[in-house]
């Protein structure tokens, strides 16, 4: 099991976001960059979703998949759907993310009792 980089991660997390918005805008109309901040979290809102039912019920999001990641519990299995979307939903406040342990995991992935590993 490999530790992936913080590069790959963001990457990861850029191609995830860009699926959220196009999907936004697709599905609801919102314009891409957002008019105002309800716009925002419309895009928000799906990547929330998106994200937490790929990696909840997948242990992988299309970012994720690309760049060869995986989230998984300690058992080695996709962490559910409760459990990524709270961690999604803290990775969406940016703070949580950015604040790691010794292992790279962030707040967020504690939190979730997740782990990111590449594949």
């Amino acid at each position: 099991m490999e530790t992936p980089s913080l590069g790959r991660r963001i990457l990861a997390l850029l191609i995830d976001w860009a699926v959220a918005a196009l999907s936004a805008v697709a599905l609801t109309g919102v314009s891409y960059p957002p008019k105002d901040i309800g716009e925002n979290l419309v895009i928000v809102g799906f990547f929330i979703v998106e994200v937490g039912i790929l990696t909840g019920l997948l242990g992988f999001t299309i970012g994720k998949r690309i760049l060869g990641l995986r989230v998984e519990n300690p058992a080695g299995q996709p962490i559910g759907i409760p459990r990524a979307v709270l961690r999604t939903t803290l990775l969406s406040l940016v703070l949580p993310a950015i604040v790691m342990n010794e292992d790279k995991r962030g707040l967020h992935d504690i939190a979730a009792g997740a782990r990111v590993i590449r594949v």
